[in-house]
């Protein structure tokens, strides 16, 4: 047998070299400019007292000049200034914890199931081999109108439901900042499926009882990704209105959701959605900088609507039962797929390195001109962010979005133990993974964070933002009395 050759990759120490390029290429204009100033220097140096005080006296400087350059200068950083976007602050946020009372192990929803669909066993049956592959957790929890047999799916339930959920979130909120309610000048609430009347952002606002001018907006039907366009209609809004805060308040109501019914596309989210929600406080204040704990960087959206598969993929509908229930084709993957590619697409630019926007650039020439086979340089977006915050929309979601963008188990291990612990909450997963980030005292400052989160439409929305600060373990929040026991081994498949 012939001696096996040495692994290259490791005997070279390839990775320094990269290291090497990186570093090279992300400061080539520091790298150019220092011999240039270098050499200025050293010419300076050699010149006598004699030349270098004829030089000076060969600059001719009279008060017109002077004048006119002071007023330039300063035109100039009036401009600069007030053209300038507002910095958003992220001052601090708050997730809802369900009660005890609300928790559904396993075999609690196996026997409702099997109660409620008794006369479909396949139904069951199929709800049963989704939860053994789900990701989920003993202690994710439903709202108590569906701990009924059967359910009880009324208004006067999912409101209950809503107050509970946001009146909960909110009064945490408060409590953290110190915010007072009649300090909230703005105030947006998204909730994709239960849009009652009045809104659910009025129902905030007469609990509160908030101010008569406040500006206040209910976002419904825009799916798990809604949460983010939130913080970018915040963003628009407080870029317009100067020493503002505004509220943003994240939710997905269950209780009038709940399918019944036996077709299997609509059973699916019986057994991935559960209870959550969470309040944002946002501030365009300077005087909000020293306690903020994040800045927003960037805000990029993509719609992929216009495509008839893309647009039901998600789709809210009636069975031949006339039963409503939440269909997810199929395709849903394939499609989230395209629209995570168009978001990669936008975002990139603003985010990587130039190292990683050379070797792109390069691979993508070389696939035009030479040989359009060749493999698509993959950007190493681990080089723009230090966390990854993916929507914890279902196992396969996070082990798609883990594969194409060649992240490690420790990046995506936030996205995973939230679907464990809490479930699908919809729009409001991407804080309880933040929280699960910095309950394990990981969120330094100077970190860069990147939420992405998928919805209905269909539309694939991210999210930037930069750590003001390094933030101290909490105390307090969900993840309190649980992130010791995380992170835990989630098998491919449970045996129920």
């Amino acid at each position: 047998m012939p001696p096996i050759l040495p692994d290259f990759s490791t005997s070279v120490k390839l990775k320094y070299v990269k290291l090497g390029y990186q570093y090279l290429v992300n400061h080539i204009l520091t790298l150019t400019l220092i011999p240039v100033m270098l050499a200025i220097f050293i010419q300076v140096l050699r010149m006598g007292p004699d030349e270098i005080l004829n030089l000076w006296k060969s600059l001719h400087f009279d008060l017109i000049q002077i004048l006119c350059s002071s007023f330039f200068i300063i035109f100039v950083a009036t401009v600069y200034f007030m053209s300038k976007p507002r910095t958003i602050f992220l001052v601090d946020y708050a997730c809802f914890k369900p009660p005890v009372t609300c928790r559904v192990p396993f075999s609690t929803f196996m026997e409702h199931s099997r109660l409620i669909l008794k006369d479909n066993p396949k139904s069951v049956e199929f709800q049963m081999r989704i939860l053994e592959r789900s990701g989920l957790g003993e202690e994710t929890c439903l709202p108590p109108a569906i701990h009924y047999i059967p359910p009880k799916p009324t208004m006067e339930a999912a409101r209950g439901e809503a107050e509970l959920v946001i009146f909960s979130a909110m009064d945490a909120l408060f409590q953290k900042t110190g915010l007072k309610p009649k300090d909230i000048d703005i105030l947006i609430v998204n909730c994709s499926l239960f849009s009652p009347t009045p809104s659910l952002s009025a129902m905030v606002i007469n609990k509160y009882k908030l101010r008569s001018n406040i500006k206040s907006f209910n976002l419904s039907g825009m799916g798990c990704s809604a949460g983010l366009i939130s913080i970018d209609l915040a963003r628009d809004l407080l870029q317009v209105h100067p020493n503002s805060n505004a509220v943003v308040v994240s939710t997905e109501i269950i209780t009038p959701n709940y399918y019944q019914g036996n077709e299997r596309a609509m059973l699916l989210p019986n057994c991935l959605f559960r209870m959550g929600g969470a309040a944002i406080l946002l501030s365009n204040r300077r005087s909000e900088r020293r306690r903020a704990k994040y800045r927003l960087v960037h805000v990029v959206r993509t719609h992929k609507g216009a495509d008839d598969k893309a647009y039901r993929c998600v789709f809210e509908e009636q069975d031949k039962e006339g039963k409503v229930g939440i269909s997810l084709s199929k395709d849903l993957m394939a499609i989230a797929g395209e629209a995570l590619k168009s978001n990669i697409t936008t975002i990139g630019p603003l985010v990587l390195p130039a190292s990683e926007q050379l070797l792109f650039l390069l691979t993508l020439i070389g696939r035009k001109i030479f040989n359009p086979k060749w493999k698509p340089y993959i950007p190493d977006f681990k080089q723009a962010f230090e966390h990854f915050c993916i929507h914890a929309g279902g196992r396969a979601v996070i082990d798609e979005l883990q594969k194409n963008l060649q992240l490690s188990t420790e990046h995506v291990e936030a996205s995973r133990m939230t679907l464990h612990r809490w479930g699908n909450t919809s729009s409001s997963s991407l804080w309880y993974e933040l929280g699960y980030i910095e309950a394990k005292g990981r969120m330094k400052k100077g970190d860069r964070i990147w939420q992405i989160a998928f919805g209905s439409g269909f539309k694939c929305n991210s999210a930037v933002w930069k750590c003001n600060k390094t933030i101290k373990t909490p105390i307090d929040g969900p993840w309190a009395d649980c992130i010791d026991r995380y992170p835990v081994h989630i098998p491919e498949v449970v045996k129920l």
